[in-house]
């Protein structure tokens, strides 16, 4: 099984096989070993297991027009700038791209994707890590590379809408990473292999991660947050993270616990799926212990600090309740049960006890909507905090979605909520439903999700980002500076306060961005 490790020192004498992110990252293969093992090592400072991480788009037929880029405002910005994204890196980690498709077609019939990295195939990997398949420039022109069309699409649609040759960014330069069945490590190499592409090219970047996870504690306390977050701040880039389509899921608990008092967290498992995640966390100062019941009324006792698997017939729990570590405060108790397919079907209660209590608060996610849809669900779930990882990293510009027709927010959007330091975890809304673009294959179609949205964000990004770095208006133009201009450009309701869990700071308007830009200029700021 792979980890992410943060290490220090020489993490290759450890002789696992290793793949370095950077001086203070890398992914490791142990194999059956048990991770503890790792603590041993000094070079070793921590390390969690690579997670599940899903597609946040689904397909929806029928004949679109160009609303949703009207409604971000994205045609003015074309026609009074020139803009076109030319100059800039636009990379996409996502399921593949139809090379083939004439939207990612330039001058000549050229192709406009530069780099290829297939984690699916078999080939020459990228320089330092160990799989996969790399496709340069001139391979791509030349069409040598196998088809890496992704039955689904997803990565095709989201490609187009960024810098496709109607998308936001026609004139980019664009980059992809074909993911496996994704999981954080494989999220983690491709982000450090595109942003050497935009190094080796001397360009800035744009990188869109329309993925999205529940496992974490959804306040960037994790190993892959930390990586996402160091990454943003590497060169002159840009790191967009959709939200997710969590919002009515029914997938987010939040409850309090009461000195010597019992809560019962009740959910409902209706999946096909042979093995599902109970992920909960809570303030270590508080004192609890946990049970889970069965649908058929057996428990697993109380469950305390420590790791226990328990078998029921023909459905085993695994339960890790952990203690803090140096780069969390929280604990977590995460529950991974398996079972074959409908096995663990009914009504589950997750008990909680109450010992001495401080603060109480405690959170529990189910898996995302993209994992075992909406009849796995909490009887009471509260729809806040239901944004996924990795769009709840500090760097990163998350993106939730509305629907463009209506003006009106997606229901199931993921939405963030402010920490107590006052840090909002979503930044802006893009459109996200019925959105017209490229289907692999040939062709068109429409989608929907915040992995919809985001790829909006991130070609105005790439807009933004050839009119300051490329053409020399504004050198800092990136991070979160483009953030920053982005949300303060973004269209607000009279009658709603900012940010909020639903808009973060409003809706994408490039225009609005766009004359705040030349104002600071004008202004010499």
């Amino acid at each position: 099984m792979e980890y992410i490790v943060k290490y220090t020192g020489d993490i290759f004498s450890l002789g696992y096989p290793t793949e370095l992110l950077d001086a203070q990252f890398a992914i490791l293969d142990l194999g059956d070993q048990d991770p503890e093992y790792l603590l041993e090592y000094p070079q070793v400072t921590s390390f969690e297991p690579s997670r599940r991480i899903s597609g946040l788009a689904s397909r929806e037929g029928g004949p679109m027009d160009r609303q949703s880029m009207d409604a971000a405002c994205i045609p003015p910005v074309w026609r009074e700038y020139g803009l076109t994204g030319r100059g800039v890196l636009v990379g996409l980690v996502d399921s593949g791209i139809d090379l083939n498709h004439p939207e990612f077609q330039g001058e000549e019939g050229r192709s406009r994707v530069v780099a290829l990295w297939d984690m699916t195939a078999q080939g020459t990997p990228p320089a330092g890590f160990r799989s996969g398949a790399f496709y340069s420039e001139a391979e791509i022109a030349a069409g040598q590379v196998p088809d890496t069309m992704s039955q689904s699409g997803h990565g095709t649609a989201v490609a187009a809408v960024a810098a496709g040759r109607s998308g936001v960014a026609p004139g980019a330069s664009i980059a992809m990473v074909k993911l496996p069945s994704a999981r954080t490590t494989d999220i983690m190499r491709a982000v450090k292999f595109l942003l050497d592409q935009a190094e080796e090219r001397g360009m800035p970047c744009v990188i869109n991660l329309s993925y999205g996870t529940n496992c974490g504690s959804h306040w960037g306390q994790t190993l892959f947050e930390s990586y996402i977050d160091q990454s943003a701040q590497r060169g002159r880039s840009v790191i967009v993270c959709a939200a997710g389509n969590e919002g009515s899921g029914a997938h987010h608990y939040y409850g309090r616990l009461t000195e010597n008092g019992v809560l019962d967290v009740e959910f409902t498992v209706s999946t096909q799926r042979e093995q599902i995640c109970l992920s909960l966390w809570k303030n270590f100062i508080d004192e609890a212990a946990f049970e889970l019941v069965l649908p058929n009324g057996q428990a697993t006792g109380l469950l305390l600090e420590g790791t226990r698997t328990l078998r029921f017939g023909s459905v085993r729990a695994a339960v890790f309740y952990s203690v803090p570590t140096h780069y969390s405060v929280s604990q977590e108790m995460l529950c991974l049960l398996d079972g074959p397919p409908g096995g663990m079907d009914g009504l589950w209660k997750l008990r909680c006890y109450g010992g001495s209590i401080s603060d109480g608060r405690f959170n529990v996610w189910l898996p995302t909507m993209e994992e075992v849809g909406d009849r796995t669900a909490f009887l009471q779930p509260t729809p806040d905090l239901t944004i996924t990882l990795p769009a709840t990293a500090m760097y990163p510009i998350s993106v939730g979605g509305f629907r463009p027709d209506t003006g009106t927010v997606s229901p199931f959007s993921g939405r963030g909520v402010q920490d107590c330091a006052g840090r909002t975890l979503l930044d802006l809304a893009a459109p996200a439903e019925g959105v017209r673009s490229a289907k692999a294959g040939g062709g068109y179609d429409a989608f929907t999700g915040t992995s919809m949205a985001a790829p909006f964000v991130s070609g105005a990004a790439a807009l933004m980002m050839e009119w300051g770095v490329v053409r020399g208006n504004d050198r800092l133009l990136y991070n979160q500076r483009v953030k920053a201009f982005l949300c303060k450009g973004a269209l607000r309701s009279a009658f709603l306060t900012y940010p909020n869990a639903q808009w973060g700071y409003g809706r994408l308007n490039l225009c609005a961005t766009m004359n705040d830009l030349v104002n600071h200029l004008e202004r010499g700021l």
